[in-house]
């Protein structure tokens, strides 16, 4: 018997990349999983391929408050409990600040931050029932700031901030509060990542063939649910950057513009 036979876990956005991938693994370990994502369509994708298996969907927009509230209670409705939230949802951006509209990194706030806290309010009373576990999935651009995606390592930094606190308050709870650094993994974020009058950009400038894939992506991620990690942090990549940024901050502004910046033009 898997360690999530018959729980109740939430997936926001579950419809792409490294959500679906949990979806897919949960499902196969036995889990009761319910899962919110944008579009109707894919959603009900998901629900035709698994429709023998306990998976509840529901078109939702995590940065409305209200949507949020409705798809929680949806859950408990729908399932009676809530032993694991996985807070996916999450939308990237590519453009220099000077040229971004604001409104791109409110939107930025908004979905990767703020859907977190939505939705984690309104769970949070359930997952305190059942002694259970938060879960934010956050980038190594919370731990360093990324040149052209500035609203993305805010809303990261932000995300991990808010999850450091909650995990002092809920300390003698019995409740697990974890957040994840995926590193460069294959996921449609970036190639849905906004420009800097907010519209999504297309294909991804990474080699796909490169990056981590979403399913061990998800297979770490849900390792570490069950070890009740603090942090989990994935890819060398991944690893190096927090690494050099903790001890040394100076050298990795210089590695990282070098990364990402080509004859003062943006190439990443």
């Amino acid at each position: 018997m898997s360690f999530f036979t018959d729980k109740v876990v939430i997936v926001t956005g579950g419809s792409d990349g490294i959500g679906r991938a949990l979806i897919d693994a949960l499902i196969h370990a036995g889990a009761k999983v319910a899962t919110c994502g944008r579009h109707y369509d894919k959603l009900y994708a998901l629900q035709m391929e698994y429709s023998q298996v306990m998976l509840h969907t529901m078109v939702c927009d995590v940065s409305h408050e209200e949507e949020c509230r409705r798809f929680i209670k949806s859950t408990i409705d729908t399932f009676g409990v809530i032993d694991i939230l996985i807070n996916n949802a999450g939308i990237s951006m590519r453009a220099l600040f000077g040229d971004a509209d604001t409104d791109v990194i409110r939107r930025l706030m908004d979905v990767n931050f703020m859907g977190a806290v939505y939705c984690t309010k309104y769970a949070l009373p359930y997952i305190l029932k059942q002694n259970g576990t938060i879960v934010g999935i956050s980038s190594t651009a919370g731990y360093r700031g990324l040149p052209g995606r500035s609203g993305y390592s805010a809303s990261k930094f932000a995300l991990q901030g808010w999850l450091e606190s909650l995990r002092t308050e809920l300390l003698d709870s019995g409740v697990h509060v974890m957040w994840v650094s995926p590193g460069f993994t294959s996921s449609n974020i970036r190639n849905a990542a906004l420009n800097s009058h907010g519209q999504g950009q297309g294909e991804g400038l990474l080699d796909e063939d490169k990056l981590m894939p979403a399913e061990t992506c998800a297979k770490y991620i849900l390792g570490a649910v069950e070890k009740r990690k603090r942090v989990l942090v994935l890819t060398f990549t991944g690893k190096l950057t927090v690494f050099l940024n903790k001890f040394f901050p100076s050298l990795a502004d210089k590695l990282v513009h070098r990364y990402y910046f080509r004859n003062g033009e943006l190439i990443k």
